[in-house]
């Protein structure tokens, strides 16, 4: 995931233009808590999102990043904890 331009709607925080985040296959991604927790209780109306340029590329394949980027100071040590705090919504009833 890329962003371009703008404020991505699903991580306000911590994602700036000409930054980055690589989610592999299978492995855990999406909306930041607080971000989902908003979007689960929103009313479902269409929304316009201005100024805002994000890219995603799939793949099927594992994606092995250099060296470099593991050890880079730029890289994000807590971008997990975005995460923190999702409450489970799930009824089975």
């Amino acid at each position: 995931m890329g962003l371009v331009r703008g404020v991505y709607d699903a991580k306000p925080v911590g994602f700036v233009p000409g930054g980055a985040s690589l989610h592999n296959s299978m492995s855990p991604h999406g909306p930041e808590a607080a971000v989902f927790e908003r979007a689960s209780s929103a009313q479902l109306i269409p929304e316009r999102h201005d100024n805002v340029l994000a890219i995603m590329f799939e793949s099927r394949y594992v994606i092995a990043p250099t060296r470099y980027a593991l050890e880079t100071p730029a890289l994000q040590a807590d971008y997990i904890d975005c995460w923190r705090g999702i409450e489970s919504h799930f009824d089975p009833g």
